[in-house]
């Protein structure tokens, strides 16, 4: 006999199916109080835990470790946690290639033999030998540091990586010889939201702040400045180009693919940007400025000579791309290239031609323009669901795009844009059986009347009786769309008889900018309620009941969970909150948060506007007396975008309030950040936590299946 499948099972002595299983309260760490008391205008609030945003103290870390100790304890009790990670690290273990891209005379694609922590670089020269260009699993010895971001020189022979180490937003440059390999400088240091972009063969542009004083994953950054680094000279030599008299929290440069202009994006949050352009052909050439205000997003994707193609929501909602003379860039000179449509564009250029990405109701629709904007055809993709990629050098004969949805996963696609031919590149042998699985989408009406799309994936010949364990994830911020895609994960969660949801919730960009702006400040309310009317629809509809349903999101999801939690703790069995911003008092103290504001507002805009976010802030909306569902927080000691402080203030809260014996456990990693980077065996790790937590608090047992 041998295990084959993971089954949905009840043992014969589980006589709590659909009940509690833990009827005794956990022990939790002792976390002690503070006598920190902040007064918002006329309103005095104690932050008992405020201590624990001290991420450097002794005490810190030892409440940290108290707390793992506590979590991995209840989790290494889960009777399937073993199997279900047996089956997900087989499932996960296929063979993963990404789209090609040539930079000089070798071709250059990442590929994952399965189970690598990170993905490794290879190359092919012109003969078609194959080998390693950068291996990020050598590293580190945990696999922690992983490949942040890289970009050639024009002509190939240099490149410059950035490494990120534990998770963190601060990444290190390496400069590196692409013909022999070797480093040639010595390393770029302290780098923080910022690709890296080449002048010519001489250096290149890279953005950071000033060190911060204090501890460099939690203090305040708010001074972000361009700089050009000059092959051969150091780092304490390098120019500021802009940003040292323009204070901005977020700048970006970054040079058309001809060389002759460096682009310069400045803002002061997460929306809304200033345009700047800079003539490299001319020596001492002023910065020109486009765009001087932040009501809009803007971006130059292309130019043709002086011509410059802008992506920009300005006076269009949905977006369009205009063009303009560089002579005379001023936005009243904008003509229509691609006008706005009733879809969101997301547009791309590569092989001479340009391709609009739309989205209509959250699915890709993608077609094809040539320089002169004639359409030249609407590209037919492999079904219904998410396409991405559509980019490259101008002068490529082949472009290459990406496809998947919620129960394909993901396959590369080469495209021809001069006869429309389109290829399979490479599809993952994954051993997942897309038939036996459906994908739907639905529209339910929330609380204000209106409609939100959601998409229902399950096993086919589901029962609506009430009883599947369903998974709502859930996200609603910055202009973030959530289209289908395939995951290991949720593959194995759905192959154990699961219903994963995703509604397009308010706040997110699926409709644009009014979608988005329906979700923001005074607003922000809007959100949870679409969430909670998707939780209402799935418990009407049969898909599931309160007793099997959990909740999910990360980052702005994780407040999302947070408040959902908060306001209906009756609505969910399980509430999975990801490095969630939880303290929304204080989230603009920390690290770049202040940029959130056009999302969220601050306490300290108004005393409307404070009222209005405590009353959903998820630290402050704990109470006692209440049965909160069984919780799992997770967040990474180092998580220097959402600070974990959130993370631990908000479980400190709960365990203290949680009425009833409903677990109230943190997941804390450690060494990790915020989840760019993350390794393989950190995900999958995570992920079977996660689910097994779950399951068992839903009373639900997983048994293998016997031959």
């Amino acid at each position: 006999m041998k295990n084959t499948f993971l089954i949905m099972a009840v043992t014969s002595a589980m006589a709590t199916f659909g009940q509690n299983p833990n009827p005794k309260p956990l022990t939790y760490p002792t976390t002690s109080k503070g006598e920190t008391v902040d007064v918002y205008f006329d309103t005095k609030l104690p932050d008992p835990y405020r201590w624990l945003e001290d991420d450097k103290s002794a005490e810190t870390g030892a409440w940290v470790k108290a707390q793992n100790e506590v979590t991995y304890g209840y989790l290494a009790q889960i009777p399937f946690r073993d199997v279900l990670k047996s089956r997900m690290e087989k499932l996960w273990n296929y063979e993963k290639i990404g789209a090609p891209f040539k930079e000089g005379n070798f071709t250059y694609y990442y590929k994952n033999n399965g189970l690598q922590n990170q993905s490794v670089l290879y190359r092919k020269d012109a003969k078609g030998t194959e080998t390693v260009f950068l291996d990020p699993n050598t590293f580190s010895k945990d696999g922690t540091t992983s490949l942040g971001g890289l970009d050639f020189s024009k002509d190939g022979s240099k490149v410059a990586y950035a490494i990120s180490e534990g998770g963190s937003d601060w990444r290190k440059v390496i400069i590196m010889d692409a013909i022999s390999q070797k480093i040639i400088e010595d390393t770029i240091v302290d780098v923080k939201f910022s690709g890296v972009s080449w002048r010519g063969n001489e250096g290149f542009y890279y953005s950071s702040y000033d060190k911060p004083k204090g501890s460099e994953l939690s203090a305040k950054t708010d001074q972000h400045k361009l700089y050009f680094h000059k092959l051969g000279t150091a780092q304490k030599q390098d120019q500021v180009i802009f940003g040292a008299d323009q204070k901005r929290r977020y700048v970006g440069g970054g040079v058309t693919e001809d060389d002759h202009y460096l682009v310069i994006t400045a803002s002061n949050s997460t929306y809304g940007n200033e345009l700047y352009i800079k003539d490299l052909t001319k020596s001492n050439s002023p910065i020109v400025t486009i765009v001087d205000n932040f009501k809009s997003d803007n971006n130059i994707i292309e130019n043709e000579g002086g011509k410059l193609f802008i992506e920009t929501d300005l006076n269009a909602p949905n977006k369009r791309i205009v063009t303009v003379d560089v002579k005379n860039p001023k936005p009243e000179n904008w003509k229509d290239f691609i006008a706005e449509t009733e879809n969101v564009l997301s547009p791309s250029t590569g092989g001479g031609y340009f391709f609009a990405n739309y989205m209509k109701d959250a699915v890709s629709v993608v077609k094809q323009y040539d320089y002169s904007g004639k359409l030249v055809r609407e590209i037919k993709l492999p079904g219904v669901g998410t396409a991405g990629g559509f980019g490259g050098k101008k002068k490529e004969k082949t472009v290459y795009y990406s496809f998947t949805n919620y129960i394909t996963p993901g396959s590369t696609f080469s495209f021809e844009p001069a006869t429309g031919t389109s290829a399979v590149y490479e599809k993952p042998k994954v051993d997942f059986n897309s038939e036996q699985y459906e994908s739907k989408q639905v529209f339910y009406t929330s609380k204000d009347g209106t409609k939100i799309p959601m998409i229902i994936t399950h096993k086919k010949g589901l029962k609506l009786d009430g009883t599947n364990p369903t998974m709502l994830y859930g996200y609603g911020g910055f202009n973030v769309s959530l289209t289908p895609s395939f995951s290991i994960a949720n593959a194995v969660w759905m192959e154990n008889g699961g219903v994963y949801a995703v509604p397009n919730l308010r706040g997110g960009g699926e409709y644009g900018k009014k979608w988005h702006d329906a979700g923001t400040k005074m607003q922000k309310q809007n959100v949870f309620d679409d969430f909670i009317a998707a939780a209402e629809y799935l418990i009407a509809q049969k898909y599931t009941s309160s007793q099997y349903l959990a909740i999910r999101g990360g980052s702005n999801g994780g407040l999302l969970v947070g408040a959902t939690m908060t306001q209906r703790p009756d609505l969910m069995r399980v509430a999975l909150p990801a490095v969630g911003v939880m303290d929304m008092l204080r989230y603009h103290t920390f690290t770049a948060g202040a940029g959130w504001a056009y999302d969220y507002g601050t306490a300290q805009d108004s005393k409307e506007m404070f009222s209005y976010i405590k009353g959903y802030s998820p630290v402050h909306n704990i109470q006692k007396g209440i049965q909160y569902p069984a919780t799992m927080v997770t967040t990474g000691d180092h998580d220097d975008r959402v600070v974990p402080a959130h993370s631990f203030k908000f479980a400190a809260e709960l365990q203290e309030k949680q009425t009833g014996t409903n677990p109230t456990l943190i997941r804390i990693d450690i060494n990790a950040g915020h989840g760019a980077g993350k390794s393989v065996a950190a995900t999958i790790q995570e992920n079977v936590d996660l689910q097994a937590f779950t399951l068992y608090n839903m009373g639900v047992v997983l048994l293998p299946e016997l031959e």
